[in-house]
């Protein structure tokens, strides 16, 4: 059995931990409650029992090599506290590094416990072994309830000055647009989101000119995927929800395309799901708006997303025949392939890394 790491998920919802090798191969995963109405403390303890249980599983067949933990919000990346967390409350100024090697027990020089936010580890997975395997630049954009993500540079997490780079739902897309929580008014998140989806969704009810909104509207299950399957089966008002959701994320991408000139995108969160309603706006906005992605684009970009998915495993040595070629010179821009398991296999691999 090869050695292997730890990789922790956690969230404001679910807790979630696995044991991977450093070929990759998940071993084990266990998924728990985040119960952050007991504190921290507790989630910690819980967090820490079930990385035990795991190592204690494996130890005796590879060397347990450390534990990458990522988490949501601002993180001090020297000392391991965490900072603030909007999706986890009561860990203000929380020690979490400290907390975590108390419990385990490290000893020094032994395995190592690595903090890192939420967006970049799913960033560092999705390019260990999902649809960036093998493309050593890359992003990752996460559309959400809100838009996030993360930059890999040869390999490794790119914090900026900070550790805050990445927050890309914060760009400006719509200078005097809707107003957004963070002060700013016409953020690409406030267009290009699962929340947005809803907002233009009761906008355009308020109309009286979305009657098939209306009616799916007063079901309870009502939400974004109920508005993407309108928009699949023809309805004008939920169309144009996802033509604007396209419009603003592709003037967000040419931004980056220019700025970042990376050899691959990756769209990942669940609204990402609604591909193919956003998509072919979202590329025409992008050919349009970034001289970097009209000169690099691929012939047919909505065809190289599939193919690129499918053929993600053609080569055994970690990158795929297809996106390799695929990748020469050209700017791709694909869904994310290792859904929320990205964050596991990223923090297991940041665990390992030299830093």
């Amino acid at each position: 059995m090869p050695d292997f790491s730890i990789g922790v998920d956690l969230g404001g919802t679910n807790l979630r931990i696995a044991a991977v090798t450093g070929d990759g191969e998940l071993l084990e995963k266990v998924t728990l409650g985040t119960k952050t109405a007991l504190g921290p403390n507790h989630v910690i303890t819980e967090m820490c029992d079930a990385i035990q249980r795991l190592t204690g599983n494996y130890q005796h067949s590879g060397k347990f090599l450390g534990a990458g933990i990522g988490i949501p919000g601002i993180i001090d990346l020297h000392t391991g506290m965490l900072r603030k967390s909007a999706n986890l409350p009561g860990f203000e100024e929380y020690p979490v590094r400290n907390e975590i090697e108390r419990r385990l027990g490290f000893p020094k020089n032994a395995a190592r416990v690595v903090l890192e936010n939420d967006a970049n580890v799913a960033a560092l997975g999705e390019q260990w072994l999902g649809a960036a395997r093998g493309v050593p630049n890359m992003a990752v954009v996460t559309l959400g309830t809100g838009i996030g993500g993360g930059i890999v540079l040869d390999g490794k997490i790119w914090h900026g000055m900070n550790g805050m780079a990445g927050e890309y739902g914060h760009v400006t897309v719509e200078p005097e647009g809707v107003p957004c929580g963070c002060g700013n008014r016409g953020c690409v998140e406030r267009y290009a989101s699962a929340s947005a989806v809803l907002r233009m969704a009761r906008e355009a009810i308020a109309t009286g000119h979305a009657p098939a909104l209306a009616q799916a509207a007063s079901h309870a299950d009502f939400g974004p995927q109920s508005i993407y399957n309108l928009a699949l089966q023809g309805d004008e008002p939920s169309r144009r929800i996802f033509q604007t959701f396209g419009r603003y994320l592709g003037i967000m991408l040419a931004g980056l395309v220019n700025t970042l000139n990376l050899e691959m995108f990756v769209l990942g969160g669940g609204a990402a799901s609604a591909w193919d309603a956003f998509a072919p706006t979202m590329f025409q906005e992008l050919r349009q708006r970034s001289i970097v992605y009209a000169a690099t684009a691929p012939a047919d970009p909505l065809m190289t997303m599939t193919m690129t998915t499918t053929n993600h495993s053609l080569r055994d040595d970690g990158a795929s025949a297809q996106t390799e070629s695929l990748t020469a010179r050209k700017t791709i821009i694909t869904q994310a392939l290792l859904g929320s398991d990205a964050g596991l296999y990223g923090a297991a691999r940041l665990a390992v890394l030299p830093g």
